[in-house]
């Protein structure tokens, strides 16, 4: 499809920060980074100008945490390396075969909405999916699954880098677990990225081989390799 060139993959932080996500971005010089409460990620210019580390440094303060996500580029040598969290990204090809959408007539799958805040952030405080503060459901669309009224599991959108939708925040109660809703909800998710001519992706941790089989029975494949890190500005 015209627009889902894989190729922004390899910095979809930086590519969202500067394009759909830019309103809600920070940005100093060649760095650029996500407004308080939204997201930790950061991103730097891809060009070898070492004055982008400089401008991350500005942005974020010294001595702070910096969430580099996947970023192409390392850091200089005098930021202490905080994490590192061996991953895997993984797309939905255009050939990939179609998942029913669901929606609140279909599969108990609703739309989260801002009253639903609260659930989301106790679900997420038991379950750990990863980063997700007070406003990371302005990123996109979120949607959950509850039982007798009560939220008990989750996912939506989180980068957007042109042309493709990451799939996250993937979390189930542990009450919950083992009844297909993370299934459903992906599957809802990628139904609707796909209609809006969208490619779907996502990322996993590699040692979560559970959520990779998920993953691949759902038509997702690895495209790359990826190591998550996290350093400290000087």
């Amino acid at each position: 499809m015209v627009g889902r060139d894989p190729v922004v993959l390899d910095d979809p932080v930086g590519e969202s920060l500067r394009g759909r996500h830019s309103h809600l971005a920070r940005r100093v010089g060649r760095a650029f980074t996500y407004l308080p409460d939204v997201s930790t990620f950061a991103a730097v210019s891809t060009d070898p100008d070492p004055a982008r580390w400089t401008d991350l440094t500005e942005l974020l303060g010294r001595d702070a945490f910096a969430d580099m996500f996947s970023c192409p580029v390392p850091p200089p040598s005098d930021w202490e390396p905080v994490f590192v969290l061996e991953g895997r990204q993984m797309i939905r090809p255009g050939d990939a075969p179609s998942v029913p959408r669901g929606d609140e007539t279909d599969d108990g799958v609703v739309e989260l909405g801002a009253e639903s805040l609260p659930e989301m952030l106790d679900l997420v405080e038991r379950t750990r999916p990863g980063p997700f503060w007070s406003r990371t459901p302005e990123l996109g669309t979120y949607l959950g699954i509850r039982d007798k009224g009560v939220l008990v599991a989750m996912a939506g959108e989180r980068l957007r880098p042109p042309g493709w939708t990451e799939i996250s925040a993937v979390c189930t109660a542990p009450e919950a677990r083992g009844q297909g809703y993370a299934a459903r909800l992906v599957g809802a998710l990628a139904a609707r990225v796909e209609a809006r001519g969208e490619g779907a992706f996502l990322h996993v941790a590699e040692a979560n081989t559970g959520a990779i089989a998920l993953y691949e029975k759902l038509g997702f494949v690895t495209r790359r390799p990826v190591t998550f890190r996290g350093f400290r500005t000087p």
